[in-house]
């Protein structure tokens, strides 16, 4: 019997579609097309590749607004937002479409011959897509992973199945030949799954919880299979007295409030020296109060619902621990809408301070000294994203080592750009995605001595 999940508009709570939930045969013969794929696409010339993936970022660029309308029904996203990650997606491929000619080993000196390395691509990747951003991390998967000559099969989340869907159309149409890059919905304990026990995927790159993570990371080892992971995120805002504290409180609401807090980035502990901690809590109110948490499809909409009613509950499971300080708006009626909002956190160990909330809800609480403000950013298991708010650029550099997180910005919150390394550190995840190197993540080097004789 067919299994299908009805996909559901989190800001109006009606029914969008019913979409196809593979089960474990349609897997295995996703996989096994894949892996029938892979030597054609592997022996590509490499500017062939290439053209197929410029076309594919062409053709994408033409769908961006039918993709951010998509993105905007199925995952409650501003209209905004989608549109930038539907160009992600875009700029993504065009800068990894680069990637196959320049994928160049080594000649290293050796006696009685020559010595070259080459990267080889890994076989069939399997690809477990989140539902917060759905394009993007998608994107950040397939587009190196196809460059180095793999072939794709990508399990979007159930929740959000609907781009990913497209997306596999369009490479399609792109001429990207078959079984190179399946879309394929279904369960993570059936899709997902398969993808860690299957023993043609030599890859499993997830994107999501800690918990799954773990299990992902454990099932790999029987295969000693490789595993790209970017799990949670409790990052820190780290405001100095010297900043510009005006600035920094106008920028901290999109810090965490992104995506109605749905990021593993979300800098969701603001730390605030003592001193200037009364002046930047009042600068910080009128700015939480003044983000326009409206209907996404609003084109002056700043922040949308959340993705459900259980995701809604988890949230307000955290709020009803703690008192909170102040809070913006959130339209009535239908809708897993949250209004932004901010608590003053008086002890570490507080849930909403130590436990990834993935809501609109950031706590504050003010340190000491340099090395207060380093230890409270440090006393985390995770340690993906971080901010540091100072006009001294020594501290900004000493700090910026000195917290343990994979990517930090000072005085912004910039995080993620394609041609960047993006990863955590501890239990944030493992490996790297994107940037110049992400290619090489999805090959194995082999190393050959041509002797004289």
């Amino acid at each position: 019997m067919s299994t299908t999940y009805t996909v559901v508009n989190p800001a109006t709570e009606e029914a969008v579609v019913e979409v196809h939930l593979a089960d474990l045969a349609e897997t295995d013969a996703a996989i096994e097309r894949a892996a029938e794929a892979f030597p054609a696409w592997r022996d590509m010339a490499p500017g062939d590749r290439a053209t197929l993936l410029r076309r594919f970022a062409a053709i994408v660029d033409e769908h961006v607004d039918e993709l951010a309308e998509l993105e905007v029904r199925n995952s409650g996203h501003t209209w905004g937002n989608a549109t930038w990650e539907a160009r992600n997606v875009r700029d993504v491929l065009n800068y990894y479409s680069a990637a196959p000619e320049r994928l160049t080993g080594h000649q290293i000196p050796v006696a009685g011959g020559i010595n070259v390395t080459f990267h080889e691509p890994l076989g069939v990747v399997g690809i477990i897509v989140p539902w917060n951003f759905p394009m993007p991390i998608a994107g950040w998967g397939f587009g190196p992973a196809l460059a180095a000559g793999n072939t794709v099969v990508l399990k979007p989340a159930e929740l959000t199945p609907l781009t990913a869907v497209r997306l596999g159309e369009l490479a399609r149409e792109a001429g990207v030949p078959e079984g190179v890059f399946t879309v394929i919905p279904g369960k993570g304990s059936i899709v997902g799954e398969r993808f860690v026990t299957h023993p043609a995927v030599r890859k499993v790159c997830f994107t999501g919880s800690t918990e799954v993570g773990k299990k992902i990371m454990a099932g790999a080892a029987d295969q000693v299979k490789r595993v790209t992971l970017e799990l949670g995120g409790k990052s820190a805002n780290i405001v100095f007295a010297d900043a510009d504290l005006a600035k920094a409180a106008a920028a901290a609401p999109s810090a965490v409030f992104d995506n109605a807090g749905q990021d593993c980035c979300a800098r969701s502990r603001i730390l605030v020296e003592r001193s200037a901690y009364d002046e930047f809590v009042a600068l910080l109110e009128p700015a939480v109060k003044g983000v326009k948490v409206l209907d996404p499809s609003d084109r002056t909409s700043e922040m949308g619902p959340l993705i459900s009613a259980a995701q809604r509950s988890t949230v307000q499971g955290f709020v009803d621990e703690v008192e909170v300080a102040f809070a913006g708006s959130s339209p009535d009626g239908s809708g897993f809408w949250f209004a932004p909002t901010v608590v003053l956190a008086g002890d570490t160990q507080q849930r909403i301070w130590r436990e990834e909330v993935f809501g609109p809800v950031v706590a504050v609480m003010p340190f000491d000294s340099e090395e207060d403000a380093v230890r409270l950013a440090n006393d985390t298991e995770f340690g993906l994203s971080g901010s540091i708010f100072t006009r001294d650029l020594g501290r900004a550099l000493r700090v910026s080592r000195g917290v343990e997180a994979g990517n930090l910005s000072v005085n912004s919150h910039s995080s993620v750009r394609y041609w960047t390394p993006f990863g955590g550190f501890k239990q944030s995840g493992l490996g790297r995605e994107l940037g110049p190197d992400a290619p090489h993540s999805f090959t194995d080097v082999k190393n050959v001595f041509l002797s004289n004789d």
